[in-house]
């Protein structure tokens, strides 16, 4: 483990406290970490690819700084409603009848087009990957915990956890609970006891027979969403570890529900630390599809944009501040990551410089501020020197700084110059033609007003 001196450098913005605290984790053998992961329903965009380049920051700086940290990540393939209300459908179903497929093959399509996305932009995968429907026994298994200690009732359509038997229920949110006008969070049910209360097990409704279903003291039904995490952090965690993350649209319903069910169970805290990303806009927008503004990473790619590209412009914004995507913004951020390369490949490899070492150091340590990181690694290439320094810092950044530019090859060349001279003609279809036999053979081109400019596609 990292000397006691380095370790005191660390510090988060915990949502909990809603102040920086020094970390210190639990255990001299590293730190816990548990990420929210996908719900597999439906494809995974940009949103949650800034997401998880945050988690992924986090995990490269705590080793960087030698915190040694254990990563836990769950998939969430049964049980997320469509309402914060329990009510509705699991979207799992909802995707299946939507696509005229299984649930099971539904939530193996959606993740493994998650994990591709990820591992494009250079997102390493969690220690450990858990799926809910692999979970079911534990999850069972703390709900039984629940109602043993008096926390639990049983309504017409399943067990719920009573909010007004825990005392702080909300403290993550800052939630006024006594003002909280039903139906203000969730939809109104006239079974449920409080209005922040919430389902720990679903029953199959009578009559209706689920893909996923499962047998349970209680009767045939699934897990509620919230349930999943607390059983799966704690059963790879411990009921007390160092930290939780995910994005501030859990903090309200998510994580308040985890920290209750939790702590009820076990008398003890849960989490230590609660890390939260901020918002994605997009174009100053919610992304949805309805809007026309849903981006996935291939979308990034079908515009000539390396995936590593959209990494940098992520990391241009501190990860729980609100960002706004934009293309021009993407495209200053292609300009800049391709500078940056070539610059760092063309730095003489010298000595660690010691100051911007500290300076990099102290950058991570503040509540990872990676901007002022990206802004010491452009101080850093202008000195000419430090080039494995910066190497290094490049295994938190993740931007494959050490990547040569590729050579075009000549038959493309060949390729652009007959476009170009077609275009001036104004052989409009032809010059289409061109373009599609260079893209097919994996380039990208594009056209300036100082000439065309040619790149390998997804560089």
């Amino acid at each position: 483990m990292a000397a006691a001196k380095e370790i005191s450098k660390l510090r988060f913005y915990n949502t909990l406290t809603r102040k920086i605290d020094d970390f210190k984790p639990i255990s001299p053998q590293g730190a816990r970490i548990y990420a929210c992961g996908p719900t597999v329903y439906d494809y995974s965009h940009i949103g949650h690819v800034r997401t998880y380049i945050f988690v992924d920051v986090l995990y490269r700086t705590l080793s960087f700084l030698g915190f040694k940290p254990l990563l836990v990540m769950n998939i969430t393939d049964v049980g997320h409603l469509t309402s914060d209300s329990d009510t509705g459908e699991d979207k799992m179903e909802k995707g299946a009848r939507r696509e005229g497929k299984t649930v099971w093959e539904i939530a193996k399509f959606y993740t493994d087009y998650f994990f591709q996305t990820m591992d494009q932009v250079g997102i390493k995968r969690a220690d450990i990957v858990c799926k809910a429907t692999d979970h079911i026994r534990e999850m069972i298994k703390l709900i039984k915990r629940l109602e043993d200690k008096k926390f639990t009732y049983k309504t017409s359509d399943g067990i719920y956890f009573d909010t007004s038997k825990f005392k702080n229920y909300g403290k993550l949110a800052r939630l006024d609970i006594a003002n909280l006008k039903e139906g203000a969070r969730v939809a109104k049910n006239p079974e449920k006891r409080n209005p922040t209360d919430f389902a720990l097990w679903k029953f199959t409704p009578q009559g209706m027979r689920r893909q996923m279903e499962w047998g349970s003291p209680w009767g045939l039904g699934f897990p509620g969403w919230h349930i999943e995490c607390s059983a799966m952090s704690m059963k790879y965690l411990g009921e007390t570890f160092d930290i939780h993350t995910g994005g501030v649209d859990h903090i309200p319903v998510h994580h308040t529900n985890e920290i209750a069910q939790s702590e009820a169970a076990t008398g003890k805290r849960f989490v230590n630390f609660w890390l939260h990303a901020g918002h994605l806009l997009v174009e100053g927008q919610k992304m949805s599809k309805s809007s026309g503004n849903f981006y996935k990473l291939e979308d990034i790619q079908k515009r000539g944009f390396d995936p590593l590209v959209l990494r940098y412009l992520f990391l241009t914004g501190h990860y729980r501040s609100t960002m706004n995507f934009e293309w021009k913004a993407l495209e200053a951020a292609s300009t800049a990551l391709g500078k940056l390369r070539e610059r760092v490949l063309n730095l003489k490899n010298s000595d660690t410089n010691a100051e911007y070492e500290e300076k990099f150091k102290q950058a991570l340590g503040s509540d990872l501020d990676i901007p002022q990181a990206l802004a010491l690694a452009w101080e850093v290439v202008k000195t000419g020197k430090a080039k494995q320094m910066l190497l290094g810092w490049d295994k938190v950044l993740g931007l494959n700084l050490g990547k040569p530019k590729t050579k075009i090859p000549e038959d493309i060349l060949v390729l652009v110059k007959e476009r170009e001279k077609i275009r001036r003609e104004e052989k409009w279809t032809e010059a289409d033609r061109t373009r599609q036999q260079i893209e097919a053979k994996g380039y990208i081109l594009k056209d300036t007003s100082s000439g065309t400019v040619v790149k390998k596609a997804n560089e």
